[in-house]
């Protein structure tokens, strides 16, 4: 009990410290809102909310480039401060951010941005489950945990190796694997390097798609030439590196008993019995 009250003591604060760092930003841009009345003529502020769909995405990506002009290290300060909020929690999201990344930063400073907070993210996630998780995480998921468990066992001669390839192939979620690293008593520098690298090609693919998406005005745009070609480099630069560690892995690592949609199939076949 002590540790869930430790770990929601530190998510309150941190929550806080979000909350007011979002709301004392400097007057920002207005947008006509169809059928809003008033004395500013239908004219209202943006409000400041992790975006959930494209539209919210593009609308937020719209507000803090307008921000950025005028106040760029505030504005980097939000976004990293949101971003390792939502990793550190382990709370879904993190592909919308990395396309805001890419849409408010550019392709190459959203790269970097994507890849140093996902990796400081996820190892700030590692710390806390470590502090106040490990006991909870195996009572809430025991198989899932003890499969993993066996298959760490198994691999611990090329752990680094098989870390990326669950990292490149999600066949259970980042932010599982993240609390669930020091119950399987995962080196720090090894869980380190295995997210920075690993989640290289998911972030390169939400942050450029983030980036074309704030470029493109109308249809006619997606099927220019040097859209095309950003969408072929996008392409390759997923496939190369999993085609890579999916050869390696026939070789050298066990992965057989892991689903690839993300539940174990031991937790499957288990279902089934029941049935």
């Amino acid at each position: 009990m002590r540790s869930l009250a430790g770990l929601a003591a530190i998510m309150v604060a941190a929550t806080v410290y979000l909350y007011l760092l979002s709301t004392h930003l400097p007057p920002g841009p207005k947008h006509d809102e169809p059928g809003a009345e008033g004395e500013d003529g239908g004219v209202q502020e943006y409000r400041l909310k992790f975006p959930s769909d494209l539209d919210e995405l593009r609308e937020l990506a719209e507000m803090l480039k307008f921000y950025k002009r005028e106040h760029h290290g505030y504005v980097l300060l939000l976004f990293c401060s949101a971003y390792l909020y939502k990793q550190s929690f382990a709370i879904p999201g993190s592909s919308f951010l990395n396309m805001l990344a890419g849409a408010t930063f550019g392709p190459w400073e959203g790269l970097v941005l994507a890849c140093m907070l996902s990796t400081s993210g996820s190892t700030l996630c590692f710390l806390l489950s470590s502090a106040f998780g490990k006991q909870h995480v195996v009572q809430v998921f025991p198989e899932k945990v003890a499969l993993l468990q066996r298959k760490v066992e198994e691999n611990r001669s090329s752990l680094f190796f098989f870390l990326l390839f669950l990292r490149f192939f999600p066949m259970t979620p980042n932010w599982f694997l993240n609390i669930t690293c020091p119950v399987l008593n995962i080196p720090m520098p090894i869980f380190f390097f295995s997210v920075l690298i690993g989640l290289i090609p998911y972030n390169f693919i939400c942050v450029r798609t983030g980036s074309m998406l704030s470029e493109i005005s109308s249809l006619d745009d997606i099927f220019s030439w040097g859209t095309l070609a950003q969408l072929l480099a996008i392409a390759l630069m997923a496939l190369l590196p999993g085609a890579l560690i999916k050869h390696f892995s026939k070789a050298h690592l066990k992965v057989d008993g892991i689903d690839s949609n993300g539940p174990m199939q031991a937790d499957v076949k288990r279902d089934r019995k029941r049935q």
